[in-house]
C-alpha cells in the first residue's frame, strides 16, 4: 500500500495542534452510532477505505486498510484492533494510485494546509467514491454558543472553516447531506451538546473541540461565565426552551460525496 511511508515523517499545522490539545480526545471524541450508520452507507459496496486525517479512529469503517494521521498523540489513542495507521498528511498520501475504493475524511479538511492538493490526494488513490465529512460555517455561526455567549470562538471557527462551496467546486457532481445533531450526542465535536449546555463548561470537553481549545482562554471567560450564570438561574433553559422537545438540530455538519470517473 506505502510508497514512501518510510521515508516520509511530515512536520504540519494538525499535527502540532493535536500534539498540544489532542491528549484527552479520546474521552470526549467517541463515535456516535447515528452518525457512523450515516458514513457507513456513504461507503457501501466498498470493499477498501483509506482513512484520512484518521485521529483516534472514530468512524473508521470495518473496511479501512489504512489510516493516515499526522500527529503521534492522536495515534497513540487509536484502539486495539484499528487499523494500520501511519503518520502522514493529507497532502503527500502515502499510498499508491488508485489503491483502495474510497478515501474517508471526516472532520479534518479544515486543518490540511492545501485543500485542493489534499482534494486531488484523495481522488488519486481512490478507485471509486471519496467521503468528506465537515460542516458549513454560514449556518454554524447561528449555533447559540457561538452567536450569543463566545463570539470569539465564532472567529476561531470561520478561521478554520473550509468554505463548503469551495469544497464542492473541487468535486465533480457531489452529493452534500446534511447531518443533524442528535440532543445525545456521543462525540464531542463543536455543536455536539447543543440540548446539554452545562457540558461548554467542562474544560475536557473544550479540549476536545478545536474552536475553543484553540481560542485564547481569556476570550472565553466571559462568556463561559455568562453561560454559567444563565445556566444557574434558568435564564438559558427560558431563552431556548424551544430547543428542549428537539431531538435533532441541524448546527451546518455536512457529509460530502463524490463518485470518481471509472
Amino acid at each position: 500500500m506505502s510508497d514512501h511511508d518510510d521515508r516520509y515523517r511530515p512536520q504540519c499545522a494538525s499535527m502540532t495542534v493535536y500534539d498540544a490539545t489532542g491528549r484527552t480526545y479520546v474521552l470526549t471524541r467517541q463515535p456516535d452510532p447515528r452518525i457512523a450508520v450515516t458514513i457507513d452507507a456513504a461507503l457501501r459496496g466498498m470493499d477498501t477505505v483509506v482513512n484520512i486525517g484518521a485521529g483516534t479512529g472514530s468512524y473508521e469503517p470495518s473496511r479501512t486498510v489504512l489510516a493516515v494521521e499526522p500527529s503521534q498523540v492522536m495515534v497513540a489513542q487509536r484502539p486495539a484492533g484499528a487499523a494500520p495507521a501511519v503518520r502522514a498528511t493529507a497532502e503527500r498520501l502515502p499510498v499508491r494510485t488508485g489503491s483502495v475504493d474510497a478515501a474517508l475524511a471526516v472532520l479534518t479538511i479544515h486543518h490540511w494546509t492545501d485543500l485542493e492538493r489534499g482534494i486531488a490526494e484523495m481522488m488519486r488513490v481512490a478507485r471509486r467514491r471519496i467521503a468528506i465529512l465537515t460542516w458549513d460555517h454560514a449556518v454554524f455561526r447561528q449555533f447559540w454558543l457561538v452567536r450569543d455567549y463566545l463570539p470569539a470562538a465564532a472567529e476561531t471557527d470561520a478561521k478554520l472553516a473550509v468554505s463548503l462551496d469551495g469544497l464542492t467546486a473541487l468535486l465533480k457532481d457531489p452529493v452534500v447531506q446534511p447531518i443533524p445533531v442528535p440532543h445525545d450526542c456521543r462525540d464531542g465535536f463543536g455543536g455536539a451538546y447543543w440540548r446539554r449546555p452545562e457540558a461548554y463548561l467542562d474544560e475536557t470537553v473544550q479540549a476536545g473541540m478545536s474552536m475553543l481549545a484553540l481560542t485564547p482562554k481569556p476570550l472565553l471567560q466571559e462568556g463561559l461565565s455568562r453561560l454559567r450564570e444563565d445556566l444557574a438561574t434558568g435564564a438559558w433553559h427560558t431563552r431556548y426552551a424551544g430547543l428542549l422537545d428537539q431531538s435533532h438540530l441541524d448546527l451546518g455538519y455536512r457529509l460530502v460525496t463524490a463518485d470518481l470517473p471509472s
